[in-house]
């Protein structure tokens, strides 16, 4: 089996990363969805780690229990970011094949 050229390696190189880049785009549309308090708090985040929306029920917040609010909104944020991080590593796993490139895990 021959070694490829380095021509061979830069075109390679260069589709991976236009690849990634289009993974990128794509995952940073993406909204994720996470829940805690079995659905009493809602975080919505896009790709980019940007939360694009909290929801809370009503009896919650009639409950009037700042610290558990506060609780379930951190809860929920944190789930749908590390949902968001998980898509991003996998599309990202599945664009190099499984390679480890530094940076990209």
């Amino acid at each position: 089996m021959s070694q490829p050229s380095m021509m061979e390696m830069m075109k390679q190189a260069r589709d991976l990363q236009k690849k990634m880049k289009k993974i990128q785009k794509k995952v940073e549309k993406a909204e994720i969805t996470a829940t805690a308090g079995g659905g009493m708090v809602t975080v919505v985040v896009n790709g980019s780690l940007e939360v694009k929306s909290i929801a809370i029920e009503d009896s919650v917040v009639a409950g009037g229990d700042a610290r558990m609010i506060e609780d379930l909104v951190l809860s929920a944020t944190n789930a749908a970011i590390k949902k968001a991080q998980d898509m991003m590593a996998d599309e990202m796993k599945d664009a190099t094949g499984g390679m480890n490139i530094p940076g990209l895990s």
